[in-house]
């Protein structure tokens, strides 16, 4: 009987470059851990294609080439580190973690940025140490890597990161409040408010707005608020209202959308032409999230909302998340109103939830 795997691994020596290519992708196939080997040998090989092809099989044949490829990461050429490092971002366990963390003291970008990744996979709170030091990396892909890691880690992570938030590099403080809206622990929630509230950074204050949302807890609503009183805020809070998705919003953001509450103040919005503020911006900020809500209260007003070009699309959207029973107060615009834009997002948004033309009568409705 041929043994398919053995021939293949031959085949990985040929002169040819095609044959050593394919023999690496049907190895790739196979996922036979003999191959494993002969495969991190290719990563050597002075042609790309070959090279590629032998990344992608020790990628599918997994957890058998994790140590091979940890052994690896101490390799001479950078060439051989960086595709090493670029496999265990995605099949990396803690039997590589060792040489993951000396790889983070790399010179090579991609290497530290793999390995942060590839620690983020493994989840391990050995790593915290090692990962906050990156969060001031000069590579803002390996400062996010970072960041996604220590969020992945989790509880261990989370006192060095609020530590990290008192730190004198405004861009640590803005990856460690980007870390923390990733990790959503609760725990984050109040040093987080003290960011939004303290920092001299209108970036990471911004960011903090943004982690409270992802965080999603009701104590910050009326925090967000205040934040809402702040031009350069108020937008990204209205998000964050969404992402928390509490009915308790409903009003205000009501407000919002309909200018009962307007701001103090607001700026033209960059780029969008005189005629644009970021009150309007706003304003489709806040029919977004009603929509996220989902509270049947914000109907009435996302039906208004549909006049308004700046908030029709938005609304049409918003108003196909409360599926059918949107219908109702649908079918009169489509049937009565002059202005065909609005009959066509209408359409649109009946069409998402169901319904067809004929499908329901009106006197039914």
């Amino acid at each position: 009987m041929v043994d398919r795997v053995a021939e293949q691994i031959v085949a990985l020596k040929d002169e040819d470059w095609a044959i050593r290519e394919d023999a690496a992708r049907l190895l790739g196939q196979l996922k036979d851990p003999r191959a494993v080997t002969p495969l991190v040998s290719l990563l050597r090989d002075e042609d790309r294609s070959v090279r590629e092809a032998a990344v992608d099989a020790l990628r599918a044949i997994g957890e058998p080439a994790v140590e091979a490829l940890g052994a690896c990461l101490t390799e001479s050429q950078l060439a051989v580190q960086e595709a090493a490092s670029a496999i265990l971002a995605t099949i990396a366990d803690e039997r590589v973690v060792t040489p993951l963390l000396s790889a983070l003291r790399s010179n090579d970008w991609i290497v530290r940025m793999h390995a942060a990744q590839a620690l983020g996979r493994v989840k391990s709170a050995d790593t915290v140490d090692a990962l906050i030091p990156l969060l001031q990396d000069k590579v803002k892909a390996v400062r996010e890597e970072a960041a996604t890691a220590l969020a992945a880690v989790g509880d261990a992570a989370i006192p060095f990161l609020v530590q990290a938030l008192k730190h004198d590099d405004w861009l640590v403080r803005l990856h460690a409040v980007e870390s923390l809206g990733k990790a959503r622990s609760p725990r984050a929630v109040d040093p987080l408010l003290s960011v939004l509230f303290n920092d001299r950074d209108s970036a990471v204050r911004e960011d903090a707005v943004r982690a409270l949302g992802e965080i999603g807890d009701a104590k910050a609503i009326d925090h967000l608020y205040v934040a809402m009183r702040e031009p350069g805020l108020r937008t990204v809070a209205v998000e964050a209202l969404g992402r928390i998705g509490n009915p308790y919003a409903v009003p205000v953001l009501i407000d919002v959308v309909t200018g009962a509450i307007p701001p103090e103040s607001t700026r033209a919005a960059v780029g969008c032409g005189e005629q644009w503020n970021e009150e309007l911006i706003t304003q489709g900020a806040a029919v977004r999230a009603l929509g996220q809500i989902g509270d049947d209260r914000a109907i009435p007003t996302l039906v208004a909302a549909l006049n308004p070009t700046h908030t029709r699309a938005e609304a049409a959207a918003s108003l196909a998340k409360f599926g059918s029973k949107v219908v109702p107060v649908l079918i009169p615009l489509l049937n009565d109103s002059p202005d065909e834009n609005l009959r066509f997002h209408v359409r649109e948004t009946l069409t998402l939830v169901g319904w067809r033309p004929r499908q329901i009568s009106v006197s039914r409705l």
